[in-house]
């Protein structure tokens, strides 16, 4: 009964759209709209988790207390933040293109959402369950850099345009050795499909057959999400705060919730190709499926708080020089692997 709790829900409120009468295409756009408000719910529950998480787990490391005045353990400081941002009043600096301006944070938000629909947060609880869901998932995400891009130029600002660029630079380049970081995976499955890639993990998870793949994929990952050691495009003693420079209010917001999204998004990619997905016994799927995320969460944060920022020379270099060779490298292994395989099997 709880393992399909939210399947059960989801079949509830179908079954009285057509209760009311309402035709196949009506009841799928509200049942469309249904997960929509659903999926929102769930990144703005989940980015006020991680926030304070990144705060505990940072002052643990630093030998500090951290948020706890607000709320037990602090537990409530971030909604305090959510309140304030979106209280506070939004200044458009003068000299602003103000269409890319305005347009850039809400296009950040809108293509991290549509990463989530996916996801498979449990057996058969994915919004889309589409055949080439990993693909989907990659050239959505491959479009935030033109919305960071948007924000830097829009903002008329040099160190915000600095700030731009460097992200272009980083992200498209470490796009690469993330996507082959996947090829593995894919040719050991034959599939895109995220249900299918965690069904196969049944016997063994593909950590364990590509851990060379997940390394690469957990610091191409970090790149992609411009965290540390990796946050050259908002390096603060530098550039002030990079893209984002000039906004504050709201659309600050928007930027400071996409951040947070994306980490969970990207920590679910790893878990779902790497760590089994939903798969494990007694409790039901998806206590599993956010479990994995939330450890996945916890070693970007781990990262985070411990290694120092990287120049950006020699940045580039472990991307060109280290991580694509080793990826490609691994491509060639595995595909060897597989047909040794496959010859002493047949």
């Amino acid at each position: 009964m709880i393992n399909d709790i939210f399947i059960n829900i989801a079949g509830f409120i179908k079954s009285i759209f057509e209760w009311v009468g309402l035709g196949d295409i009506l009841t799928n756009l509200g049942m469309a709209v249904v997960y929509f408000v659903a999926i929102i719910a769930f990144i703005l529950l989940n980015v006020m988790i991680i926030v304070w998480l990144e705060r505990r787990v940072s002052a643990f490391m630093q030998e500090r207390r951290g948020p706890n005045r607000v709320g037990p353990f602090g537990l409530l400081q971030s909604l305090n933040d959510v309140v304030k941002l979106a209280t506070k009043e939004p200044i458009i600096p003068k000299a602003v293109d103000k269409p890319l301006y305005k347009l850039a944070p809400i296009l950040v938000f809108t293509t991290t959402m549509l990463l989530y629909a996916v996801l498979p947060f449990g057996k058969g609880m994915a919004a889309a369950n589409i055949n080439v869901g990993l693909l989907y998932f990659i050239s959505i995400s491959s479009t935030t850099t033109i919305s960071l891009l948007m924000a830097g130029w829009g903002s008329n600002n040099k160190y915000s345009l600095l700030g731009g660029m460097r992200t272009v630079a980083q992200m498209i380049s470490y796009e690469i050795p993330l996507a082959f970081s996947m090829l593995g995976v894919i040719m050991i499955t034959g599939t895109l499909n995220f249900s299918e890639i965690v069904v196969a993990q049944k016997s063994v998870w593909f950590i364990l057959l590509q851990p060379v793949a997940f390394i690469i994929f957990f610091i191409s990952g970090t790149a992609e999400l411009n965290r540390a050691p990796f946050d050259m495009p908002e390096a603060e003693q530098e550039i002030v705060a990079g893209f984002h420079t000039e906004y504050s209010g709201i659309r600050f917001a928007f930027f400071y919730l996409a951040e947070y999204a994306n980490l969970f998004s990207m920590s679910a990619l790893g878990a779902t190709l790497f760590l089994g997905g939903w798969q494990g016994p007694i409790l039901p799927s998806w206590i599993w499926f956010i479990g994995k995320v939330y450890l996945m969460i916890f070693l970007f944060l781990w990262v985070r708080w411990s290694l120092p920022r990287l120049r950006m020379d020699r940045m580039m270099k472990l991307n060109w020089k280290v991580l694509i060779p080793i990826a490609i490298a691994n491509i060639l292994l595995t595909g060897i692997g597989i047909k040794i395989y496959q010859y002493f099997v047949s």
